[in-house]
């Protein structure tokens, strides 16, 4: 596997898929790099925690980083090339430019800018490397559905591909965020996995769901549509750390 710094230095051949990753990676990232690698001839993998989408500054110091860890995972993994640019380079002094989304629902409103951020970096991302796919896991549904629309709109040459949410043992969806979280905050953090499942099926899904969350105050509760698939997302906070999932209730992901 090649490691690359530089855009001026990405030399990429084939039909090329490519999974955008912050790092901090697990079994969710391992399962994108499989599919990718089995649908494509070259495999990027981008190695970048953007600081255009953090609305915290104190969530973005303490989010995890080990790009020897990573490197290791995504090598392993049948990874070509792994992008991993400096923020300097993605974001060189004087840049001005940005994607704004309209509608981009609960999550949006309750991170402001946060996919102001997701947008720009990721038509960087498909721009640099011009892939034919890039993979994303269905836990960030919403993310998924603003940048189908965003290449929609803007008539971007790249397949969106969602797959479906790698879970721990225990049912809790595989995030980079899992690991801040203590034993007795794990423990209560299932309750949001279990309310969204306790809901497929009821004649109001998100009154549902609120009603199973056991304590846990939501963010938001809501269906989001991506087009083939209608899923029920929702986020809460669980000590200082925030959570989101979600589950299928019309469709199949493709």
């Amino acid at each position: 596997m090649k490691i690359v710094r530089r855009i001026d230095e990405l030399q990429l051949t084939g039909d090329v898929g490519l999974v955008p990753t912050m790092g901090a990676l697990h079994d969710g990232h391992r399962s994108l790099f499989r599919t990718a690698r089995a649908e494509s001839d070259t495999v990027v993998a981008s190695l970048f925690v953007n600081p255009a989408q953090f609305d915290d500054l104190s969530d973005l110091a303490a989010y995890p980083r080990d790009d020897e860890r990573d490197a290791g995972i995504a090598a392993a993994e049948g990874v070509d090339v792994l992008f991993a640019p400096s923020a300097d380079e993605i974001y060189p002094a004087g840049f001005r430019t940005w994607i704004d989304v309209d509608g981009t629902g609960a999550e949006g409103k309750a991170r402001p800018g946060h996919f102001r951020g997701v947008a720009t970096v990721c038509v960087k991302l498909f721009n640099i490397v011009r892939p034919r796919r890039a993979y994303f896991g269905q836990k960030d549904a919403q993310q998924a559905a603003v940048l189908r629309r965003v290449v929609r709109d803007l008539n971007i040459d790249v397949e969106i591909r969602v797959l479906p949410t790698v879970r721990d043992h225990d049912g809790l969806a595989l995030s980079s965020r899992n690991v801040r979280l203590s034993p007795e905050e794990r423990n209560r953090a299932l309750g949001l996995p279990r309310a969204l499942h306790a809901a497929i099926g009821a004649d109001d899904p998100v009154a549902a769901a609120r009603a199973s969350l056991n304590g846990l105050q939501p963010d938001y509760v809501e269906v989001v549509d991506l087009g083939d698939v209608k899923v029920l997302a929702a986020a809460v906070r669980v000590g200082s750390t925030r959570l989101i999932d979600n589950v299928i209730l019309e469709g199949a992901l493709r």
